[in-house]
């Protein structure tokens, strides 16, 4: 059956040109096709362009129930320039954080004090990656400062007391299990390769 097409003109000032088409059935058909034909290729394309765009809040973020901190600060003089060390591993000991950084004029105490801070702020900074029930172990070759935030030894000086003070502010913002033990320095080598490091560089002039 041939297409019937109408035209109605009308050379009313209201109405310049009018025009009425009639589809056949099979031009209907036709028309409905190509129409499923133009979604169908829409939607494989939309498809095809969200697949190459990364889903950010899907990516897969490590979460650890344990982590070993070792840290070591030093003053050269003693007083004299200072430094401090962070080394940071998991239970297979795998290093998750590393650095050293100077702090100026202080003592070697100051400076163990110090570091404990730093590694105490870096596990802050990345809490979200630990789970509920996680645990923090923390290695020190300096007995007294490990000593005093045990509380085996009272802290007599004031500067260490406030610095003692920063240390049980940042557990609390933690909120999660914090062992502190002694080691000798042999098994503090990372940390103590950071302090000198990071006292090794010159500042620019």
């Amino acid at each position: 059956m041939k297409e019937v097409i109408r035209l109605k003109l009308s050379h009313s000032p209201v109405s310049i040109f009018d025009k009425t088409i009639f589809f056949s059935p099979l031009m209907q058909l036709k028309f409905f096709r190509i129409i499923l034909i133009l979604l169908l290729i829409h939607t494989l394309s939309v498809k095809i362009f969200t697949r190459g765009i990364p889903n950010f809040q899907s990516k897969h973020i490590m979460i650890y129930n344990l982590i070993n901190v070792f840290t070591d600060g030093g003053a050269r003089g003693n007083p004299g320039d200072a430094g401090i060390g962070v080394y940071v591993t998991d239970k297979n000991k795998k290093q998750l954080a590393g650095f050293g950084n100077k702090i100026g004029f202080a003592t070697n105490n100051v400076a163990e004090y110090k570091a404990v801070i730093s590694a105490l702020d870096w596990i802050i900074e990345n809490k979200k990656n630990l789970s509920k029930s996680a645990k923090i172990n923390f290695f020190l070759d300096s007995n007294l400062v490990c000593s005093q935030i045990i509380g085996i030894f009272k802290v007599k000086d004031a500067n260490l007391r406030n610095l003692l003070f920063d240390v049980r502010t940042r557990e609390g913002q933690i909120n999660f299990p914090i062992y502190y033990k002694h080691i000798p320095r042999e098994q503090n080598t990372k940390a103590d390769s950071f302090v000198n490091f990071a006292l090794d560089q010159v500042e620019p002039d």
